[in-house]
């Protein structure tokens, strides 16, 4: 429905249900049980056991809250290293520094964190891990070694979680550029909605209005004159009429389609009919290498010359039109022509067409970007329009 505000998704949801996430965590979860199981024999005491047991604790907690509450997960994610980093002194094989390490790295590759905490987080780690080698009496090399091992690993994460946030981002882009081209779509589809309207309602108005007056004509000859022939001839015309009308209908509605006929063709058959309803010669010529125009274009140049001839035919009859299409580089030029009707004895002539139907031909084809030109020049009427090519 036009209008509706699609929901945006939350980002972080693909990425947590993502395979690359299950094999991190489940890997995670592997070395983090696996640990203690596998420590050397006589390597931990009571103590680091129930130290490693919350650090285990505090991971299982995270990786079962990190869907439903990222932020709380991302504490007791921390809390899991930094237990472990209290027993790397007293230990003596890397059992206490592999479950410290293996949250360190899923809290420097959480994207949700930024830069700073997770700098913020690695520096306490590092300093409870060289605090508990110095307490626990350990040689300076192990509180050194154990210390610098944790910024290389974190580095590690730190590319995977760069990684990730690029993929976010590259989903999130994604996601918007296929908003804009629905809304794009959308609004196009409207435009187009409306410029067919617009041509209904022009076709409608014209063709039923004088479809109405013909009507009341032969109303009048038949009912008041008993002219039986007048009557006949105005209901012709009026059939004539409702025909037009239709057919400028179905242009209109095939604009929408893209199935409008090539413009040349159509001005010459249009010519052609005008010349063959009415008493008056209509020369058509092209000049340029024909291309095709855009529907709107096309439509909006078919009826202005439908409506130049009609307006030549009603303030001068009888006299030769002159169609010419022109192609040009970057644009295509109606020109219809048509002589004026000397003035009679009296000095009266039926002045040149105006009003309503110049206006709605220059309306039109400004809403295509192009413009009409009509004026009187040397005892002729000139109707020039021009549309972008």
């Amino acid at each position: 429905m036009i209008g509706t505000r699609i929901p945006a998704k939350r980002p972080s949801w693909p990425v947590y249900l993502s395979p690359g996430w299950r094999v991190e965590r489940l890997v995670g979860t592997i070395m983090m049980v696996a640990a203690p199981l596998t420590a050397r024999p006589g390597a931990l005491t009571g103590l680091t056991w129930g130290q490693l047991g919350l650090s285990l604790a505090a991971w299982s907690a995270f990786v079962l809250l990190e869907r439903r509450a990222p932020v709380p997960a991302l504490v007791v994610l921390g809390a899991s290293s930094s237990i472990a980093a209290t027993a790397v002194g007293p230990t003596t094989d890397g059992t206490a520094m592999i479950m410290a390490c293996v949250g360190l790295v899923a809290f420097s590759m959480h994207i949700r964190p930024s830069p700073l905490l997770i700098v913020t987080v690695t520096g306490a780690t590092v300093t409870v891990v060289a605090l508990s080698c110095v307490f626990a009496g350990r040689p300076a090399g192990d509180a050194f070694g154990n210390a610098a091992v944790m910024p290389v690993v974190v580095v590690l994460g730190l590319c995977r979680r760069q990684y990730r946030v690029q993929a976010e981002h590259a989903g999130r882009l994604l996601e918007q550029t296929r908003r804009a081209q629905a809304e794009q779509a959308r609004a196009a589809a409207l435009d187009e909605r409306t410029r067919i309207a617009r041509e209904l309602h022009d076709v409608l108005a014209h063709s039923l209005g004088a479809l109405g007056v013909q009507l009341e004509l032969a109303d009048a000859l038949l009912s008041e004159r008993r002219d039986l022939t007048g009557g006949l001839e105005r209901v012709r015309r009026a059939r004539r009429l409702a025909a037009e009308g239709l057919s400028e209908a179905r242009q209109a509605v095939a604009a929408l389609r893209d199935d409008v006929p090539p413009l040349a063709e159509a001005l010459a058959q249009l010519a052609a009919d005008h010349g063959a309803d009415h008493p008056t010669p209509v020369r058509f010529a092209v000049a340029g290498t024909p291309r095709p125009l855009s529907p709107a274009a096309t439509v909006c140049l078919l009826r202005t010359a439908r409506e130049a001839l009609t307006n030549a035919a009603k303030h001068a009859p009888g006299t030769a039109i002159e169609v010419r299409l022109e192609y040009r580089a970057e644009t295509v030029l109606l020109e219809v022509r048509n002589r004026l009707v000397p003035a009679s004895a009296d000095g009266f002539r039926t002045p040149p067409p105006a009003g309503y139907g110049l206006t709605g031909m220059r309306e039109r084809l400004i809403l295509t970007g192009g413009r009409l030109v009509a004026r009187e020049r040397e005892g002729r009427w000139d109707l020039v329009a021009e549309v972008p090519a």
